[in-house]
């Protein structure tokens, strides 16, 4: 009897020191929590400061992955607003200064600073910061992100980044069923960061095909998808903001191509861009020049801090050559 207690005493100590690892070093017993949104399908629940695997992740008040923001910004300030999906959130992988916003908001404010003193500015304000939200969040698509920008507005921005990828083009409509079932989308905080670590990597999850009934889909998805893009730049433009489309391909479009129906719906993307005049970044030439391609990812959709690098980079410049320079 007094060995069975000495056991079960060594098993509880062992138990409550892994939990102890999970939760304070890793960060499992914390997730980010999910709410359920009728038009939005889910949104990440307000006000949430978590760190994971060492990375810290901030949601504000109006569910972005930003600090607290006031609802309009300074007079000086130029504000972005940045709408996406897990590209631009960066997830639980990325730190929150590593983030393609956080990144972009550094390069301008930088560029700011080094502007040349005979540089010819534009007649525009002139603004003394840069602002960039970032109002996203994993497996949104056009449809999400147009739900989004309809509740919440564009907050005083003067400039709207939509940034999606290849398989946003063929996002399901918005669906708040997922929210509480798979397990990627929790609603309430485990009992336990141990269980959490087992349901969430080594248990097998909900089968899928339970999951994507509730999503099923028939018809032209693509065009429901570019059709929730013109909506977006309508908002835009009746805010007189300006509206910039960037796109970013899947790993795979370098090494096998895209596939039939990948390039289909990107021709069909390009005929959108021309026929509405949007102003776009197809990042699919621009990665594929570039010398670090092998880099640039940390898996066939996300990209490695490399990747969100150059993709601010480049949205950053387009937003420089609109607002700082005459035109």
């Amino acid at each position: 009897m007094k060995v069975v207690m000495i056991i079960l005493a060594v098993t509880a100590g062992l138990w409550a020191a892994i939990e102890v690892l999970l939760r304070v070093l890793l960060g499992f017993g914390n997730p980010l929590i999910y709410i359920a949104d009728a038009e939005c399908g889910y949104l990440l629940a307000p006000n949430q400061r978590v760190r994971r695997l060492g990375n810290r992740i901030e949601i504000n008040q109006y569910s972005m992955r930003s600090g607290a923001i006031a609802p309009l910004p300074d007079p000086e300030t130029l504000r972005v607003l940045l709408l996406g999906d897990s590209v631009a959130n960066g997830g639980w992988w990325t730190h929150q200064t590593d983030t393609i916003s956080e990144i972009m908001a550094r390069q301008l404010r930088l560029q700011l600073q080094n502007l040349p003193s005979n540089a010819q500015l534009s007649s525009k304000v002139n603004y003394a910061d840069f602002e960039v939200l970032n109002a996203s969040a994993n497996s949104w698509g056009p449809r999400n992100q147009l739900a989004y920008a309809k509740r919440f507005g564009v907050f005083g921005a003067k400039v709207l980044v939509l940034l999606l990828n290849t398989d946003d083009l063929f996002a399901s409509a918005p669906c708040a069923e997922v929210v509480g079932r798979d397990r990627s989308y929790p609603d309430r905080q485990p009992r336990s960061a141990t269980l959490k670590l087992l349901n969430r990597y080594l248990l097998p999850a909900m089968p899928a095909r339970q999951l994507a009934a509730s999503q099923a889909e028939s018809g032209d998805v693509v065009g429901c998808n570019l059709e929730a893009i013109r909506q977006i730049q309508t908002i835009a433009v009746s805010a007189n903001v300006e509206f910039l489309l960037a796109v970013t391909p899947k790993r795979h479009e370098f090494g096998e191509g895209s596939r039939d129906w990948e390039v289909k719906a990107r021709e069909r993307l390009a005929e959108l861009v021309e026929r509405e005049k949007i102003t776009y970044i197809d990042f699919l030439p621009i990665f594929n020049s570039a010398a670090q391609l092998p880099t640039l990812y940390r898996d066939n959709i996300h990209l490695s801090p490399q990747g969100n690098q150059l993709v601010s980079n480049k949205i950053g410049s387009q937003i420089v050559a609109v607002f700082l320079y005459k035109s």
